[in-house]
């Protein structure tokens, strides 16, 4: 029997999936290495979520340690807003660390098992300062996640040489990613004024200035987005450029106020030539270049879990 008595939440965040979802939690079911919290952030769903969940709470039987929290936002917060407050409700639950994914990332059995096993490894070969560990994602058919892959260090196969099946990261999305407190405290939450896109990018890269995260091969969660692709700035049409509208205000915030004016001139001139080579519609461009501008202005400050909000 294992005496590891450090607190693991799981902090899921669902928005309009509700049968996603439900394959989300029977995956928590069937972990090797339970997690002693699962906390749900409803972001404001309109598709039932709300109603299964309450019958969800009454049959909750993963486990008797178990505690469930399901944290029900008033308004749709966005993917970013949905971590922030998951975050800081497993925080306020005393949580070690959060395990934090969507409502469509599917963990196999021993994803959590593996995941805090590569985490330990990690420590123990680069120090305590390893601010986080990720798992691999791939996609339902088994192939990699075109859209989830981390960005290495120069140094990625540092432990790799080593035999561990680790390796050095310093970015990465939000699908299944173990955070340990003292990061929270150290570095606070993700900004939950991105609304979505690129606030895990800012996460990742923020927490790891002394010390890169690493990536759990043996780790395996499957990511059910419907279609593999990556994204680029060619592919804007009328559906996406919503999202897209707030990808680039959000990084292009970044790059102007955490990076400096020759980084966002820099991704403002890739924005305009993906979109060029991409033939994009003039008015989806200008609606672009206004976010780009927009970014000038918007700068949000870090919100910290231990700073009850209002």
């Amino acid at each position: 029997m294992s005496t590891d008595v450090r607190k693991v939440a799981a902090v899921v965040v669902t928005y309009n999936r509700l049968e996603k979802l439900k394959k989300v939690l029977a995956s928590l079911e069937s972990q090797t290495r339970l997690p002693q919290m699962l906390v749900i952030v409803n972001n404001a769903a309109t598709d039932g979520t709300a109603e299964y969940l309450q019958e969800y709470a009454q049959r909750f039987a993963l486990s008797d340690s178990i505690q469930l929290d399901i944290v029900t936002l008033e308004k749709n917060e966005g993917g970013a807003g949905g971590f922030s407050a998951g975050m800081r409700r497993s925080y306020e639950l005393g949580a070690d660390y959060a395990w934090i994914f969507d409502d469509d990332g599917y963990p196999e059995p021993d994803a959590l098992d593996k995941l805090v096993l590569g985490y330990d490894n990690a420590v123990a070969e680069l120090g305590p300062d390893v601010p986080f560990a990720c798992s691999m994602v791939k996609f339902i058919d088994g192939t990699i996640s075109e859209m989830n892959n981390p960005i290495p260090t120069w140094d990625w196969g540092r432990l790799k040489a080593k035999g561990l099946d680790i390796v050095m990261v310093s970015r990465c999305s939000f699908v299944s990613v173990l955070i340990p407190r003292w990061v929270m405290e150290a570095f606070g939450l993700p900004y939950k004024e991105y609304f979505i896109w690129f606030d895990d990018a800012e996460y990742t890269l923020r927490i790891t200035k002394a010390c890169p995260g690493v990536q759990v091969l043996d780790s395996v969660v499957l990511h059910d987005m419907g279609v593999n692709r990556g994204v680029n700035f060619s592919m804007i049409d009328e559906k996406n450029a919503w999202k897209f509208s707030y990808g680039v205000r959000n990084e292009a915030s970044y790059h102007l106020h955490h990076e400096g004016f020759y980084q966002y001139l820099r991704f403002c001139a890739l924005v305009w030539n993906g979109m060029r080579h991409g033939n994009v519609a003039k008015p989806l461009r200008k609606k672009m270049y206004k976010k780009m501008i927009e970014a000038w202005k918007f700068n949000p400050r870090i919100d910290y879990p231990q700073v009850a909000t209002k």
